[in-house]
């Protein structure tokens, strides 16, 4: 048979003659294979682990992401960083996975797992450039984590804490807020992010519902400013400028449903022909607004909360009849009144009665500075744990970075609520695991011993970079760590960043002295997350993407 060949079709004849066109495949397949799929992965899951590694620590360095319509945010935090860039790279993205699963299960140490897989990358190339086979380095990356992890329970040391005292929780949470934008007032933040989730926990049950506290944030003031308000905020005010501004023993009707009178839901037109006609409809109206507010004043409310807007007619009848009202309650909020208050939520005027409003102590508005800004506040609520913390900062994007500051020392503070075991910090847990796994190597032997003294050269990566953010040499106080760890057998020693250098002249000091805790669980997951994520991109060794054919 003849053929034709063309750049994207052929001609081929059939046994009578008859010629037919077959077209190559429209979305052909670019792709890579082998060991060049593997490095290419690696190098682009590192360059995006190299964006992060500057800020790693106490002296991390901040980003400024703008994104495509202009919003600016400033962060350090390695899950805000990761889930604002526009990363396109199928391996990259993993990584941005990575930080936000760690981020969702411990909510704290987003930068650091994003750093180790990194390192762990780095060691995988310089493995793979020696021959080494990728599975045979998953494997003993696999078993090099199982070592680490265990050495991490038995070096962890157990906090007791109990409502009366929680200065082991203030403390761990400050380690998580001194390399945040909040650092310099980080006791007071600490104490906050403490009181706001054990006034929500259950601590014989060790359980919190985040759910109960709500972050608001104000622009304005100073972040000495921020405070923990029991009961909670609203960014609204009330209607009428003559209402009641402050409102003692409040109780509460809760509406789902507006404040004007029921339109019909098709498309309608009304024609009135005559004032006689006009004065019923108008007459009618009225008696469906004194219909509507008879029925909140009989209830025993003396505070409206509507989801939606009224009009004036409304708004001027519920003054008459001695009501405040809030209007323009978004959902959210409404069931956050709702449960902090006790009320139910009522959908239609005629379902309204006593048992089913909210109560709280005080209901006031208050005014910030000499603007019109003003904020509606409810205390005492019936059901007392709910709480607010109102972020106070010089303008909108430091208070959006303390806010993502304190939900991260919340995180932590609900982790050590639920397993008050704590590892230390400043790389000296790392530099304890790091010894652990060289230990365990001269064990193994075969070519699994390679991947596994990678495994401890990865782990050392966490101290070097939190030194070098600090402009130390990195080398030099991670060796003066090691050596103390090694000679004294105390898995205690790192690297204290904030202080200046002691007689040797480093910073290798016992962080149970300085006060510097992570929990257990967080490293845990750090380590298992990092090598999990490290196996996934070492075993693709095919990249098919659609697109040019090559």
């Amino acid at each position: 048979c003849e053929k034709e060949e063309h750049f994207n079709m052929s001609m081929i004849y059939d046994e009578y003659g008859r010629p037919f066109i077959i077209l190559k495949e429209q979305q052909a397949k670019s792709r890579v294979k082998g060991l060049e799929a593997t490095k290419s992965n690696i190098i682009a899951a590192r360059s995006i682990s190299a964006i992060v590694r500057t800020s790693l620590g106490p002296k991390g360095m901040d980003k400024i992401l703008v994104s495509a319509d202009g919003d600016v945010t400033i962060t350090n935090d390695g899950a805000t960083i990761m889930d604002r860039m526009e990363v396109n790279h199928q391996v990259a993205k993993l990584l941005v996975e990575l930080s936000q699963s760690q981020d969702d299960e411990i909510g704290d140490g987003t930068t650091g797992v994003v750093v180790l897989a990194g390192a762990l990358l780095e060691q995988a190339e310089k493995l793979l450039d020696r021959g080494i086979h990728p599975v045979r380095i998953a494997e003993g990356f696999e078993k090099a984590a199982t070592i680490a992890t265990e050495k991490l329970k038995n070096i962890a040391d157990v906090v007791p804490f109990s409502a009366d005292n929680l200065d082991p929780l203030i403390t761990t949470a400050m380690t998580t807020l001194s390399s945040k934008i909040v650092n310099v007032d980080k006791r007071k933040m600490a104490e906050i992010a403490v009181n706001a989730v054990v006034g929500v926990a259950d601590l014989e049950r060790k359980d919190v519902n985040f759910d109960m506290i709500r972050m608001e944030g104000k622009p304005g003031g100073t972040l000495e400013d921020t405070e923990l308000v029991n009961g909670i905020i609203i960014d609204k005010d009330i209607s009428h400028p003559q209402m009641s501004k402050e409102i003692k023993d409040a109780k509460m009707c809760i509406l789902t449903c507006p404040f004007e009178p029921p339109k019909p839901k098709t498309k309608h037109k009304l024609d009135i022909s005559s004032r006689e006609a006009y004065e019923k409809l108008y007459e009618q109206e009225q008696e469906y607004f004194k219909t509507m507010v008879k029925q909140v004043k009989d209830s025993g409310a003396n505070l409206v909360i509507c989801q939606w807007g009224f009009d004036d007619e409304a708004n001027h009848l519920l003054l008459q009849n001695g009501l405040s009202a809030v209007r323009w309650v978004g959902g959210v909020e409404i069931e956050h009144i709702a449960i902090a208050t006790g009320g139910r939520i009522v959908p239609r005027f005629s379902e309204l009665s006593e048992e089913k409003l909210g109560r709280a102590g005080i209901v006031r508005e208050i005014a910030f500075g000499n603007t019109k800004e003003r904020m509606l506040v409810i205390e005492d609520c019936a059901n007392s744990n709910a709480v607010t913390v109102l972020v106070r900062g010089g303008n909108k994007m430091i208070v959006e970075e303390a806010k993502r500051s304190l939900h991260d020392a919340m995180c932590v503070v609900r982790n050590l609520i639920k397993d008050n075991r704590v590892v230390y910090g400043g790389g000296a847990a790392e530099i304890a695991c790091s010894l652990a796994v060289s230990a365990y190597a001269e064990t193994v032997v075969g070519v699994d011993q390679f991947a596994i003294r990678a495994f401890a050269d990865a782990l050392d990566d966490i101290p070097m970079a939190l030194a070098e953010n600090s402009g130390l040499d990195p080398i030099h106080e991670l060796a003066a760590a090691k050596s103390r760890q090694m000679k004294e057998g105390n898995p205690l020693i790192g690297l204290e960043l904030n202080s200046p250098a002691n007689e040797h002249g480093n910073r290798a000091s016992n962080m149970k002295d300085t006060g510097v805790f992570e929990t257990l669980v967080g490293k845990q997951e750090q380590i298992s997350l990092a090598t999990q994520v490290v196996k996934m991109i070492l075993k693709v060794d095919d990249v098919i993407t659609m697109g040019q054919y090559q």
